[in-house]
């Protein structure tokens, strides 16, 4: 079986496309242009090529790009301040802390000091407990990149059995959360897992977010599974570096029914859903109807 291929760039620009298509109405028929506020910390240079595609891709699809840009010394009072003061400006709709962040700065804190309604990362504890409680959440990135890539693969997902490799707060456990509510049944596996290739070999859709190269390989894929890789790690190999996913592509895709490239999956999804987050927190702010096909 050669599994079919889940093209992440080509869906990411449907999304894109969905998303300037409501900007514009909400410019036309209500004067309100959504804005996305960007805080970097330091000059970490991923986090520098990843906030200058972040704001690239708003300003592209008609929306308020603001990055604010602040040194690695940067004191933590200062921070706190910034965020506030873009809580309470009603120009902006999203504010993102690029994470990490310098390790003088409490993380949990900053996040938390964004407004619940702004956090268009979902990172805030109230949007967790709100997307854990099957509630209206923000909802982190790239799990609702994930979910809106199998829900156009596979129509409903009602019934079908699913297993999560990882656990952390940013992909893993959302992950679960947003599978359990479209009525799948979830297994979240991890490295202390017992048996762990025998509990994915029963999973209809694996989700691999492990943060380990290629450590799910094609005979721990049942036949026709889908296969859907959130790793993105570079190795070396035959002397050059590579991006390889958390699953072994080559054997996985002769099992599989349908995979995510690593590059070109999962990774384009998340500044999408970004900017689509950003989309519904304007919507929700002006009490508005949110987008269609943009949310969980």
């Amino acid at each position: 079986m050669t599994a079919q291929l889940m093209d992440g760039k080509a869906f990411a620009a449907s999304v894109r496309e969905k998303v300037a298509g409501h900007v514009s109405r909400l410019k036309e028929e209500n004067g309100i242009t959504p804005g996305l506020a960007v805080v970097l910390v330091g000059e970490d240079p991923a986090s520098q090529v990843y906030v200058r595609s972040k704001g690239k891709q708003t300003v592209e699809v008609g929306m308020n790009s603001i990055e604010h840009r602040l040194d690695a010394e940067t004191p933590e009072d200062k921070l706190l301040a910034l965020i506030e003061e873009l809580n309470n400006d009603p120009a902006v709709h999203g504010i993102l802390v690029q994470l990490p962040l310098p390790k003088h700065l409490d993380e949990d804190l900053v996040i938390n000091s964004i407004s619940p309604q702004k956090d268009v990362d979902g990172f805030h504890i109230s949007n967790v407990g709100l997307l854990g409680t099957g509630q209206k959440a923000m909802v982190p990135c790239t799990p609702l990149g994930c979910l809106m890539m199998l829900r156009d693969y596979h129509g409903s997902l009602s019934g079908m059995d699913a297993v999560v490799i990882g656990r952390s707060n940013i992909v893993g456990k959302p992950m679960a959360m947003l599978l359990l509510g479209d009525s799948c049944t979830v297994t979240v596996a991890h490295s202390r897992t017992k048996d762990l290739p025998d509990v994915v070999r029963r999973a209809d859709i694996v989700v691999a977010a492990v943060g380990r190269p290629e450590m799910v390989p094609g005979d721990w894929i049942k036949d026709g599974a889908t296969v859907v890789d959130v790793g993105i790690n570079r190795i070396e190999r035959d002397g050059k570096n590579v991006l390889v996913g958390d699953v072994d592509f080559a054997s996985c895709a002769e099992r599989a029914g349908a995979i995510t490239p690593v590059p070109g999956g999962v990774g384009p999804m998340t500044i999408a859903c970004l900017l689509a987050n950003t989309v519904t927190a304007c919507c929700r702010a002006n009490g508005l109807a949110e987008p269609e096909g943009l949310t969980a």
